[in-house]
């Protein structure tokens, strides 16, 4: 609950913020013991908390909210609910590898859920990263695109390293139908109405 115009209380809809992560940010609050950035340095309202989390090394979407039944509809597996990731890659996959990570590979002991993956055909316009991704001069590079419906830990970097494709830069752009779009990195903004329906959307 909180206060409307006019001094008079209303229930409103929960806070969700979309927050484009930048590289070496943390997806908590408090700070470890690294030189990681935590979330309190990005000035969100009180009482958020994120939704699901992203690597200190993997940037872009990641939702945060004041309430937690968007964790259970957007993060249980039986909701199966869809994210996309672009995965700048070491060396170019073939088909036969793209099958492999769509039919689901061996992390950890336990394949992953089956998914769609495909090259995107230019590199996408990403600000470049600070510090700057590993370029070998002999080895060459590209961009994939990864529809996930489950989250691991650091499952894109596993699966594009079990079928021999190291991932060099990983940026999420998608959760439900919501894309992270022109958001600029640390920068986060309160979602409407419709941004909120196109977060629980499906595929």
């Amino acid at each position: 609950m909180r206060l409307a115009r006019g001094g008079v209380c209303d229930l409103l809809d929960s806070v969700l913020i979309a927050f484009n992560k930048p590289y070496g940010a943390l997806s908590q609050f408090t700070p470890d013991d690294s030189r990681h950035r935590a979330l309190a340095e990005f000035n969100f309202p009180p009482r958020v908390y994120p939704i699901g989390r992203l690597d200190a090394d993997s940037e872009g979407l990641l939702l945060l909210s004041d309430e937690p039944h968007w964790n259970a509809q957007l993060l249980r597996p039986e909701h199966a609910h869809p994210r996309e990731y672009w995965a700048q890659v070491e060396r170019i996959p073939d088909r036969a590898a793209l099958d492999r990570l769509e039919g689901g590979v061996l992390i950890q002991g336990r394949k992953t859920r089956p998914c769609r993956a495909w090259r995107l055909p230019e590199p996408p316009h990403f600000p470049p990263r600070q510090p700057p991704v590993r370029h070998r001069q002999n080895v060459p590079d590209c961009w994939l695109a990864l529809e996930l419906t489950e989250g691991r830990n650091r499952q894109v970097r596993r699966m594009t390293a079990a079928i021999g494709h190291p991932t060099l830069r990983l940026v999420r752009v998608r959760i439900g139908q919501f894309w992270l779009g022109e958001l600029a990195v640390a920068q986060w903004r309160i979602l409407g109405p419709t941004e909120r329906r196109q977060v629980n959307a499906g595929a």
